[in-house]
């Protein structure tokens, strides 16, 4: 497994291109979205998992984490992020399993389960974090990778004007300060055996303490510290989390043609962006503090965004009104070579994938 990882890691771009080739080939498999899709989707679930798993030999590369902050390297050793990415491979395949063998209804008790066992390790990923923002479902872990506020700028460039005195170096008494103290230097290290310099230097290099490590935030300090801001972050949090456990439960209750599922599921999305857009611009970004969200996060935002675009694709909206527009732009483009082909192929992957739950979660 360790030659394996190496091999990984020396030529990630070359199979960063394998794994998009494959993975773009499943599509083209015969019997996808059929009623006898396993083997299709059992190859697609196999390289799903081999991709998450190459992805975190890359990720967890001991070099990089040696170059990586202080943060990163005192977070947990267990793969949170690869379950996920695991879990998130295999469900298509148990929902094509539990609807071949146990019918439409049944298959939303596997389906419940597989969500509900997602959500759990969210939250463990979530607090495992100490509460930051879920990226991409979990799959990517948040690093802030922001320059972290130092001293070493402004230390350096008193360096270059200042010395240990307080005193400008190029001034008078600046130069016979430091004159006088390079004297004392000398003289000390004449007078002192170089045996006991030696041993002194051993003992300073063996005794320097480590670089302290963040204490990763609470549940109580975050409620001590950041009041009511804190807990609507985590509130928008956990409500993106179970937004997939609740509507598959609400699915298996009412079925795809009931709105409720529906409606539902969109007020829980809605409601957390709602607060954690009001806890952003209300100043308190993070756990209700001043600091501003990082790239990774503001991207995250961006694709929670734009995934309420999911909605457009779920029953019985699609059936109702997607479907309609999806036929009449399939009829305006069959007349046109290549462009009509391609066209209705899109649209035949577009109408294939809706049919399953997992393709349409959105989680």
């Amino acid at each position: 497994m360790e030659l394996y990882a190496k091999w990984v890691r020396r030529n990630k771009d070359y199979v960063h291109s394998m794994e998009s080739l494959a993975n773009g080939l499943t599509w083209l498999l015969p019997e996808r979205f059929s009623e006898t899709e396993i083997g299709p989707e059992a190859v697609t679930a196999f390289l799903g998992i081999i991709t998450s798993i190459n992805e975190h030999i890359i990720d967890s590369d001991p070099l990089q984490r040696r170059m990586g902050s202080r943060e990163e390297s005192s977070s947990s050793s267990f793969p949170w992020s690869l379950g996920i990415s695991v879990l998130k491979d295999l469900e298509t395949l148990v929902e094509v399993m539990a609807q071949h063998f146990y019918g439409d209804d049944k298959k939303w008790n596997f389906l419940a389960v597989t969500e509900g066992t997602k959500f759990l390790v969210r939250l463990a990923l979530f607090g495992d974090s100490g509460y930051k923002m879920v990226l991409n479902g979990g799959e990517i872990a948040n690093v802030d990778k922001r320059p972290e506020a130092s001293n070493s700028g402004p230390i350096l460039g008193n360096s270059l004007r200042r010395d240990r005195f307080g005193r400008d170096p190029r001034s008078l008494e600046g130069r016979a300060l430091s004159a006088l103290s390079m004297f004392g230097e000398d003289a000390r290290m004449i007078s002192e055996p170089k045996w006991l310099n030696r041993f002194q230097n051993h003992h300073d290099s063996t005794m320097e303490p480590p670089p302290p490590v963040p204490k990763k935030p609470t549940l109580s300090r975050i409620w001590s510290e950041k009041g009511v801001p804190g807990v609507l972050f985590l509130t928008a949090e956990v409500l993106h989390m179970s937004r997939p456990l609740i509507y598959v439960l609400l699915m298996r209750k009412y079925g795809v043609r009931s709105w409720l599922p529906w409606f539902l599921a969109l007020s829980v999305d809605l409601t957390g962006m709602s607060i954690l857009s009001h806890v952003r611009h209300s100043g308190h970004s993070r756990y209700g503090g001043s600091s501003s969200l990082s790239a990774s996060e503001e991207d995250e935002v961006k694709r929670r965004k734009m995934l309420l675009a999911f909605y457009l694709m779920r029953d019985p909206f699609f059936s109702r009104y997607t479907r309609k527009r999806l036929d009449t732009v399939e009829r305006v483009t069959d007349p046109i070579p290549i462009i009509g082909f391609l066209t209705a192929k899109i649209i035949e992957l577009v109408i294939g994938a809706q049919t399953r739950y997992t393709y349409m979660s959105g989680s």
